[in-house]
Protein backbone atom coordinates (compact mmCIF):
# COMPACT_ATOMS: atom_id res chain seq x y z
CA UNK A 1 0.00 0.00 0.00
CA UNK A 2 2.60 2.24 1.27
CA UNK A 3 5.00 2.23 -1.89
CA UNK A 4 6.30 4.71 -4.00
CA UNK A 5 3.89 7.19 -1.40
CA UNK A 6 5.31 10.25 -0.65
CA UNK A 7 2.62 11.68 1.45
CA UNK A 8 -0.82 10.76 3.29
CA UNK A 9 -3.76 12.62 3.66
CA UNK A 10 -6.78 11.79 6.08
CA UNK A 11 -10.55 12.74 6.05
CA UNK A 12 -11.32 13.04 9.41
CA UNK A 13 -14.82 12.11 10.65
CA UNK A 14 -15.04 8.30 10.64
CA UNK A 15 -11.70 7.90 9.26
CA UNK A 16 -8.89 8.68 11.80
CA UNK A 17 -11.74 9.46 14.70
CA UNK A 18 -14.90 7.79 15.69
CA UNK A 19 -17.47 10.53 14.87
CA UNK A 20 -20.04 10.45 12.12
CA UNK A 21 -22.68 9.52 15.18
CA UNK A 22 -22.79 12.58 16.33
CA UNK A 23 -24.48 14.39 13.13
CA UNK A 24 -27.53 12.83 13.25
CA UNK A 25 -28.03 13.46 16.69
CA UNK A 26 -27.31 17.05 15.89
CA UNK A 27 -29.66 17.15 13.17
CA UNK A 28 -32.38 15.29 14.64
CA UNK A 29 -32.34 17.88 17.74
CA UNK A 30 -31.70 20.67 15.60
CA UNK A 31 -34.81 19.93 13.78
CA UNK A 32 -36.36 18.59 16.52
CA UNK A 33 -36.50 21.77 18.23
CA UNK A 34 -38.42 23.09 15.13
CA UNK A 35 -41.08 20.59 14.84
CA UNK A 36 -39.38 19.82 11.95
CA UNK A 37 -38.66 15.85 10.55
CA UNK A 38 -35.75 14.69 8.37
CA UNK A 39 -37.28 13.33 4.83
CA UNK A 40 -36.24 9.93 3.76
CA UNK A 41 -32.83 10.06 2.13
CA UNK A 42 -31.99 13.07 3.34
CA UNK A 43 -28.60 12.45 5.08
CA UNK A 44 -28.06 10.81 1.83
CA UNK A 45 -27.92 14.04 0.18
CA UNK A 46 -25.63 15.09 2.88
CA UNK A 47 -22.80 12.60 1.74
CA UNK A 48 -19.07 14.48 1.43
CA UNK A 49 -20.80 17.85 1.00
CA UNK A 50 -19.24 20.94 3.02
CA UNK A 51 -20.41 22.11 6.12
CA UNK A 52 -21.83 25.51 4.45
CA UNK A 53 -23.28 23.60 1.46
CA UNK A 54 -25.02 21.31 4.52
CA UNK A 55 -26.39 24.12 6.12
CA UNK A 56 -27.41 25.60 2.76
CA UNK A 57 -29.27 22.44 1.89
CA UNK A 58 -31.12 22.84 5.03
CA UNK A 59 -32.16 26.36 3.86
CA UNK A 60 -33.53 24.96 0.84
CA UNK A 61 -35.31 21.70 1.98
CA UNK A 62 -36.68 23.66 5.07
CA UNK A 63 -38.05 27.09 4.28
CA UNK A 64 -39.11 27.29 7.75
CA UNK A 65 -36.05 28.06 9.39
CA UNK A 66 -34.95 31.84 8.95
CA UNK A 67 -31.33 31.49 10.34
CA UNK A 68 -28.65 32.58 7.84
CA UNK A 69 -25.78 29.73 6.53
CA UNK A 70 -23.55 31.04 9.30
CA UNK A 71 -25.92 31.28 12.26
CA UNK A 72 -27.11 27.48 11.32
CA UNK A 73 -23.61 26.40 11.29
CA UNK A 74 -22.73 28.27 14.67
CA UNK A 75 -25.61 26.60 15.97
CA UNK A 76 -24.38 23.51 15.03
CA UNK A 77 -20.52 23.77 15.92
CA UNK A 78 -22.35 24.79 19.58
CA UNK A 79 -24.42 21.49 19.67
CA UNK A 80 -21.39 19.42 18.60
CA UNK A 81 -17.92 20.70 20.41
CA UNK A 82 -18.60 18.97 24.02
CA UNK A 83 -18.83 15.41 22.54
CA UNK A 84 -16.02 16.56 19.70
CA UNK A 85 -13.43 17.50 22.23
CA UNK A 86 -14.45 15.45 24.64
CA UNK A 87 -16.22 12.06 23.90
CA UNK A 88 -14.80 11.35 20.21
CA UNK A 89 -12.02 8.65 20.19
CA UNK A 90 -9.40 7.59 17.50
CA UNK A 91 -10.29 5.04 15.34
CA UNK A 92 -8.85 1.71 16.13
CA UNK A 93 -4.79 1.83 15.59
CA UNK A 94 -4.38 5.25 14.09
CA UNK A 95 -2.27 6.75 17.03
CA UNK A 96 0.78 3.74 15.63
CA UNK A 97 0.03 4.42 12.29
CA UNK A 98 0.68 8.24 12.65
CA UNK A 99 3.83 7.33 14.81
CA UNK A 100 5.07 4.83 12.41
CA UNK A 101 4.38 7.62 9.44
CA UNK A 102 6.66 10.51 11.17
CA UNK A 103 9.07 7.65 11.75
CA UNK A 104 9.72 7.63 8.28
CA UNK A 105 9.35 11.35 7.97
CA UNK A 106 5.93 10.95 5.56
CA UNK A 107 4.07 14.15 5.39
CA UNK A 108 0.26 13.70 6.39
CA UNK A 109 -2.16 16.62 5.98
CA UNK A 110 -5.78 16.31 6.84
CA UNK A 111 -9.07 17.15 3.96
CA UNK A 112 -12.15 17.50 5.96
CA UNK A 113 -15.85 18.81 5.52
CA UNK A 114 -15.99 19.36 9.09
CA UNK A 115 -14.75 23.15 10.00
CA UNK A 116 -11.87 24.13 10.68
CA UNK A 117 -12.23 25.62 14.12
CA UNK A 118 -14.34 22.33 15.47
CA UNK A 119 -11.27 19.80 13.66
CA UNK A 120 -8.16 21.95 15.26
CA UNK A 121 -9.76 21.82 18.53
CA UNK A 122 -10.52 17.84 18.62
CA UNK A 123 -7.03 16.99 17.34
CA UNK A 124 -5.52 19.18 20.11
CA UNK A 125 -7.42 17.45 22.33
CA UNK A 126 -6.46 13.43 21.30
CA UNK A 127 -2.92 14.90 21.17
CA UNK A 128 -2.25 14.63 17.31
CA UNK A 129 -2.72 17.51 15.92
CA UNK A 130 1.47 17.82 15.59
CA UNK A 131 1.35 15.58 13.18
CA UNK A 132 0.28 17.27 10.52
CA UNK A 133 1.65 19.54 8.03
CA UNK A 134 -1.46 20.39 6.06
CA UNK A 135 -5.30 20.84 7.82
CA UNK A 136 -7.98 22.16 5.48
CA UNK A 137 -11.86 22.58 5.25
CA UNK A 138 -13.72 22.02 2.25
CA UNK A 139 -15.39 25.30 3.54
CA UNK A 140 -12.21 26.94 2.07
CA UNK A 141 -12.74 25.40 -1.36
CA UNK A 142 -15.06 25.84 -4.52
CA UNK A 143 -16.59 22.74 -4.47
CA UNK A 144 -16.94 19.56 -1.76
CA UNK A 145 -16.17 16.37 -2.55
CA UNK A 146 -16.71 14.37 -4.37
CA UNK A 147 -14.71 17.09 -6.11
CA UNK A 148 -10.94 16.70 -5.85
CA UNK A 149 -10.42 20.36 -4.61
CA UNK A 150 -9.80 20.13 -1.09
CA UNK A 151 -7.34 16.81 -1.60
CA UNK A 152 -5.25 18.90 -4.22
CA UNK A 153 -5.15 21.97 -1.82
CA UNK A 154 -4.00 20.01 0.81
CA UNK A 155 -1.28 18.00 -1.50
CA UNK A 156 -0.35 21.28 -3.31
CA UNK A 157 0.49 22.71 0.36
CA UNK A 158 2.58 19.14 1.31
CA UNK A 159 4.47 19.88 -1.37
CA UNK A 160 3.58 16.04 -3.20
CA UNK A 161 2.59 15.63 -6.17
CA UNK A 162 -1.21 14.04 -6.27
CA UNK A 163 0.06 10.63 -7.71
CA UNK A 164 2.28 10.29 -4.80
CA UNK A 165 0.10 10.57 -2.06
CA UNK A 166 -2.71 8.21 -0.51
CA UNK A 167 -5.72 9.11 0.79
CA UNK A 168 -7.77 7.91 3.66
CA UNK A 169 -11.19 7.79 3.11
CA UNK A 170 -14.74 5.94 4.68
CA UNK A 171 -17.44 7.24 3.01
CA UNK A 172 -17.74 7.18 -1.19
CA UNK A 173 -17.98 10.53 -2.19
CA UNK A 174 -15.01 10.82 0.05
CA UNK A 175 -12.88 8.41 -1.64
CA UNK A 176 -14.37 9.67 -5.24
CA UNK A 177 -13.01 13.02 -4.30
CA UNK A 178 -9.09 11.31 -3.90
CA UNK A 179 -9.94 9.79 -7.06
CA UNK A 180 -10.67 12.69 -8.98
CA UNK A 181 -7.76 13.89 -7.47
CA UNK A 182 -5.30 11.30 -9.24
CA UNK A 183 -4.84 10.09 -5.52
CA UNK A 184 -4.24 6.37 -4.18
CA UNK A 185 -7.07 5.62 -1.87
CA UNK A 186 -7.37 3.38 1.02
CA UNK A 187 -11.03 2.58 2.49
CA UNK A 188 -12.02 2.56 6.01
CA UNK A 189 -14.37 0.34 7.53
CA UNK A 190 -17.31 3.08 9.70
CA UNK A 191 -20.42 1.09 11.00
CA UNK A 192 -21.94 4.53 10.31
CA UNK A 193 -21.39 4.10 6.55
CA UNK A 194 -21.62 0.23 7.21
CA UNK A 195 -24.09 -0.29 4.25
CA UNK A 196 -21.86 0.75 1.82
CA UNK A 197 -18.77 -1.29 1.75
CA UNK A 198 -19.40 -2.88 -1.44
CA UNK A 199 -19.79 0.39 -3.24
CA UNK A 200 -16.43 1.72 -0.93
CA UNK A 201 -14.54 -1.36 -2.09
CA UNK A 202 -15.89 -0.75 -5.58
CA UNK A 203 -14.22 3.02 -5.49
CA UNK A 204 -10.89 1.98 -3.89
CA UNK A 205 -7.61 1.11 -4.33
CA UNK A 206 -7.42 -1.03 -0.65
CA UNK A 207 -9.84 -0.95 2.29
CA UNK A 208 -8.66 -1.88 6.17
CA UNK A 209 -11.17 -2.53 9.16
CA UNK A 210 -8.23 -0.71 11.32
CA UNK A 211 -5.16 0.99 10.70
CA UNK A 212 -2.65 -2.33 12.44
CA UNK A 213 -4.07 -4.04 9.32
CA UNK A 214 -0.98 -1.48 6.90
CA UNK A 215 1.52 -3.21 9.06
CA UNK A 216 0.49 -6.84 9.46
CA UNK A 217 -0.18 -6.77 6.00
CA UNK A 218 -3.93 -7.86 5.69
CA UNK A 219 -5.69 -5.03 4.39
CA UNK A 220 -7.55 -5.79 1.00
CA UNK A 221 -6.49 -4.79 -2.18
CA UNK A 222 -9.51 -3.96 -4.64
CA UNK A 223 -7.92 -3.23 -7.90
Amino acid sequence: MLKDIEGIIFDLDGTLIDSMWIWPSVDEEYLGARNLRMPEGFQDQMEGMSYRDVAKLFRTTFPSIESSTEEIMEEWIRMAYHKYVNEVPLKSGVKKFLQEMRRREIPMGIATSNTLDLVLDTLKSLEIDFYFSSIHSANEVKSGKPEPDIYLLVSQELGISPKKCLVFEDVPMGILAGKNAGMKVCGVEDSFSANQVQKKKALADFYINHYDEIEMGTFEVCK
